[in-house]
């Protein structure tokens, strides 16, 4: 009678957790609109209305016509991306579903080395003809001094 009992709790425990997973699991695709986060669509990012800003000051710069979203935030190769993609998105829900992110977004950093590696990769002419002007063992950091390229 007693492993019937503990049969009975572990099938309890077991649709409990089913329930929980599949209501995460449709508030994560159908409400949030999850899946358009395995794309590159840079609409996808502001699908949050706290990324709307930053979406729209995309819209209006010049990177808009040779990179999106994921061309700068998240890194080279299939399993580095949506290893960011899925880390950062598990964050950036927690953060706005409890209300706990600061104002003015402030990037982490691994996602800044990521942006940095970024801007290395696409202008590296531009790196190369630069590295020279600057104070020797003074790190080189692009977004540095342009923090506001890719939106406004």
């Amino acid at each position: 009678m007693q492993a019937r009992a503990k049969d009975f709790v572990s099938l309890i425990l077991l649709g409990v957790a089913a329930g929980a997973a599949a209501g995460v699991g449709a508030y994560t695709f159908v409400y949030a609109n999850g899946a358009s986060y395995l794309t590159d669509r840079p609409e996808a990012c502001a699908n949050c209305h706290v990324m709307r800003e930053y979406y729209d000051g995309w819209v209006k710069s010049s990177h808009r016509l040779a990179a999106v979203c994921n061309d700068c935030h998240t890194p080279a190769g299939f399993l580095n991306k949506y290893w960011t993609k899925s880390y950062n998105g598990f964050w950036h829900s927690y953060a706005f579903t409890t209300g706990r992110f600061p104002d003015v977004l402030q990037i982490k950093l691994r996602n800044h080395e990521v942006t940095e590696g970024s801007c290395r990769k696409c202008h590296a002419d531009v790196i190369e003809a630069v590295s020279g002007s600057h104070a020797a063992g003074e790190p080189l950091s692009c977004v540095r001094c342009h923090a506001n390229v890719g939106h406004f």
